[in-house]
């Protein structure tokens, strides 16, 4: 049975946005991640590998008992910044390779009418990477910036930053700086239909993530002796080193990474709505295709 085809280039309502979004995702769901594992798939192996390190020494490092031990705590501490140092690095490739195939993969989805070319996706991803550093860069800045405002300036910003990768993408005349200024001006298209969308989606977001959370939690209650009522010390010193937990701990990360590209795919649906609210160019190449078969 073929898939059908999902039109990007288009306007939508609220309800729309939502269902095109985990529509793609359902349809596209084995070749794109897959594509994704093939392109990001090292790096988040790295990030995760660097998460499951980071949480066993920052456990030994954190240790109270161990304080008497210079020696020990000195080595531990150069290992933890490392070991940080590696993390913060291979989670910022891993996100960053991860957005930049989502966006490409629906960019080549649309541009093939729904054939995608892997070769293609690749290469781009990897010549967009500092480019998409950058604008990850602009993005953490203005986010930052607006949280020590204010909540409100927050909620205007998150909905540009939202799609400012996808403006880098499918536009690609415009440079890092045009698109992240673009992003603001599409965003005042409608913004409240797009701030609306990442709000659902967002509690979406947090109630998966709480689901997958629960083997954590009740493993730390269980362990730490509070369902017995005897908790010990001593296991809380040693908790965050034990190997469950760090596997566990894991697991959650990795699972709240995937959920994140529901975001990603959302972003790029409501940047093509927004898109074709101002310049009408899906509509303007519609009518003229049925101009030509016409003909």
């Amino acid at each position: 049975m073929n898939k059908s085809y999902i039109e990007f280039r288009k306007q939508r309502d609220f309800s729309s946005i939502l269902s095109d979004t985990f529509g793609f995702i359902r349809n596209e769901f084995k070749p794109f991640i897959k594509t994704i594992f093939n392109i990001a798939g090292p790096a988040i192996v790295i990030f995760m590998l660097s998460l499951a390190a980071y949480n066993y020494v920052a456990g030994d490092i954190l240790n109270f008992t161990s304080f008497n031990e210079p020696s020990l705590n000195s080595t531990s501490i150069v290992v933890t910044i490392v070991t940080v140092i590696i993390y913060f690095i291979s989670a910022i490739a891993a996100y960053i390779l991860t957005a930049a195939t989502v966006l490409f993969y629906i960019k080549s989805y649309v541009d093939n009418k729904g054939i995608i070319d892997p070769s293609e996706i690749k290469s781009s991803v990897y010549k967009s990477f500092w480019s998409f550093f950058g604008l990850s860069f602009l993005k953490g800045i203005t986010l930052m910036i607006a949280t020590m405002l204010c909540v409100l300036p927050v909620f205007y910003a998150m909905i540009p930053m939202a799609i400012v990768f996808s403006v880098y993408v499918f536009e690609p005349k415009r440079s890092t700086s045009d698109a992240f200024s673009q992003s603001f001006t599409l965003a005042n298209a409608d913004f409240w239909t797009a701030f609306g969308v990442f709000i659902v989606l967002g509690i979406i977001y947090y109630i998966l993530a709480m689901v997958f959370s629960i083997p954590s939690v009740i493993y730390a209650l269980i362990s730490t002796g509070v369902f017995s009522g005897e908790i010990d010390p001593a296991n809380l010193n040693t908790f965050s080193a034990d190997p469950v937990v760090i596997v566990l701990n894991v697991f959650n990360t990795f699972f709240q990474f995937l959920l994140n590209i529901i975001l990603m795919v959302a972003g790029a649906v409501i940047y093509f709505h927004l898109h074709e609210k101002v310049n009408f160019t899906g509509t303007y190449d519609r009518i003229s295709e049925i101009g030509k078969s016409e003909d």
